[in-house]
């Protein structure tokens, strides 16, 4: 608790970065960031807890995919900014499927081999709810090549084209339903929400945001809700 005290928290802005090592292989496993809550958390439950700057809440490392950080040893770098943490995995510390975040060479040789490490990747779609699994992917492809991929077409074009498209696919997802075509409907919607998560990824907003959103409206009715909006 003392060097929690010790900690730096003007210079870091409130957020200081936490570096996740296994206790075991050494190896760097994450980079995440705390505030002071998380830190407590952190300390209180001897498991890591984030500040996740895309979701604007407090996070439980493995709080879906139960693949968490048991914390052994916390230390405090000299300049007083900066976190190594080791800790205990259970499972992988990324949401591909990697043992570590840390995966992606620089060099283009190094490409070349990481495609097929990532190619052996565990699936996530058991682990993960679909909606965030997507959202992921559409974030890795943000800076891909637009020429292979759609989402980073959409995402490295013109805005309104983008918006466009949004547009287009509600638009479609009407017509599915004023038709009553079922079959239609969910394919619409799906094209809907894929959509959608672009949208959210090109402002760099996590759909855990929506739902947090949509979870604060239980036990209020819709019209209570409006009349709660600011102008």
């Amino acid at each position: 608790m003392q060097d929690f005290i010790k900690i730096n928290w003007e210079k870091v802005h409130g957020l200081i970065p936490a570096i996740i090592q296994d206790i075991d292989t050494k190896e760097v496993l994450m980079l995440g960031f705390m505030d002071k809550e998380a830190l407590s958390l952190s300390l209180e439950t001897n498991f890591t807890h984030f500040f996740s700057r895309t979701k604007q809440r407090i996070w439980k490392k493995g709080e879906s995919s139960g693949h968490t950080q048991e914390i052994k040893k916390i230390l405090l770098d000299c300049d007083k900014d900066t976190l190594l943490v080791f800790v205990k995995q259970k499972g992988f510390a990324c949401h591909t499927g990697q043992k570590t975040c840390f995966f992606t060479p620089i060099s283009k040789e190094e490409n070349t081999k990481n495609d097929k490490q990532k190619s052996k990747s565990i699936d996530t779609s058991q682990i993960y709810g679909v909606v965030d699994r997507l959202f992921h992917i559409i974030e890795a492809k943000k800076h891909g090549d637009p020429e292979k991929s759609y989402s980073a077409k959409l995402l490295q074009g013109k805005e309104n084209s983008m918006l466009k498209k949004i547009a287009e696919e509600a638009s479609e997802f009407c017509l599915a339903i004023k038709d009553k075509d079922e079959k239609e409907i969910i394919y619409e919607g799906a094209d809907l929400c894929y959509h959608i998560l672009v949208g959210l990824c090109s402002q760099n907003i996590s759909p855990d945001r929506i739902k947090q959103e949509l979870a604060s409206r239980f036990g209020m009715g819709g019209l209570e809700e409006k009349a709660n909006r600011k102008e």
